[in-house]
């Protein structure tokens, strides 16, 4: 319920409301008259609370579905569509050029104190941005994507494709800390679109009288400190995503039922194995593990022993 209500709800509800205010001030058709957005009878005011309820439900309802869309063009996925292709390889190379000065920065030789704290800074920003050849155009797209090809690969395995299998091992503690952090970001995504889209339908509607501009400008104002504050939210959730791994990749081994490394050398070589499995090869160099089944040789053995006698 909470997830629907700060995810879906509250976001439409915003939009819905914005719309409504605009129709009822008779801005799409003259001038706007802010006095007639507040309706004068207890009765309206029902009827208005029932219009942004029912219309936000189902306007939540419907764009459900195409929640991980939504996350995916703020990332900066684009260049899957001809028409935003350019605008993808454009703002990449802006990414690209402030990556190499962000590097330049980290492993520069700093003097005073002041430098000292610029480098560190920048070391830590560095460490939360994929490698150059693979940025994003966005920020929200390079924090998810530092967590995605990362967070796994410290030990061998392929994040993409194995997060799914090593979320379900994770600790009911682990669990409710990962919802919490998507919900945030997922509420923080839908506000932003919540407030360009509104932003949009006033331009639209007040066009024709700049002493209302504002409101556009407050509308991108909103956006842009939902889109940091999604920003913000992505970088704690890769950190997440590597805490998982730290703790819980193991217990996908035992899940799987592979026997668990001896050492670091072994491990990086076993989760390559689980890897190459999870991209569809099939490795030989997996055994399986099957803790509480007798051992069928011993079994036999025995058995052989006790008929004989």
């Amino acid at each position: 319920m909470r997830r629907v209500l700060a995810v879906h709800f509250v976001p439409c509800a915003l939009f819905v409301g914005g719309v409504l205010a605009l129709v009822r001030a008779g801005s799409f058709s003259g001038r706007s008259d802010w006095g007639a957005v507040w309706p004068e009878r207890p009765a309206e005011v029902v009827g208005l609370l029932a219009t942004v309820v029912g219309c936000a439900s189902l306007l939540g309802l419907l764009l459900q579905p195409f929640q991980v869309r939504a996350v995916r063009v703020l990332e900066g996925y684009w260049d899957r569509w001809p028409a935003t292709a350019w605008l993808a390889d454009a703002v990449g190379r802006v990414q690209r050029r402030r990556w190499r000065s962000l590097r330049e920065r980290a492993h520069g030789v700093a003097g005073g104190g002041r430098e000292l704290r610029v480098q560190a800074d920048a070391r830590r920003r560095l460490a939360g941005q994929p490698p150059a050849n693979l940025l994003l155009p966005t920020a929200l797209g390079n924090a998810l994507r530092a967590g995605e090809l990362t967070a796994g690969e410290r030990y061998g395995l392929t994040t993409l494709s194995s997060w799914p299998r090593i979320y379900l091992q994770v600790s009911d503690r682990m669990a409710e800390v990962l919802r919490s952090a998507r919900d945030a970001l997922d509420t923080a995504v839908n506000l932003c679109w919540s407030f360009l889209a509104l932003t949009v339908t006033s331009a639209s509607a007040l066009y024709d009288e700049p002493s209302h501009w504002w409101l556009c400008g407050a509308g991108l104002a909103s956006a842009s400190v939902a889109y940091k504050g999604a920003v913000t939210t992505a970088q704690g959730y890769s950190g997440l995503m590597h805490l998982v791994y730290d703790l819980h990749r193991f217990d996908l081994l035992e899940a799987l039922h592979y026997p668990l490394p001896a050492d670091r050398d072994s491990e990086e070589e076993v989760f390559s194995d689980v890897s190459d499995l999870f991209a569809g090869s099939r490795p030989e160099g997996l055994g399986y593990d099957h803790p509480g089944v007798p051992d069928r040789s011993a079994s036999g053995h025995d058995s052989g022993g006790a008929t004989g006698a």
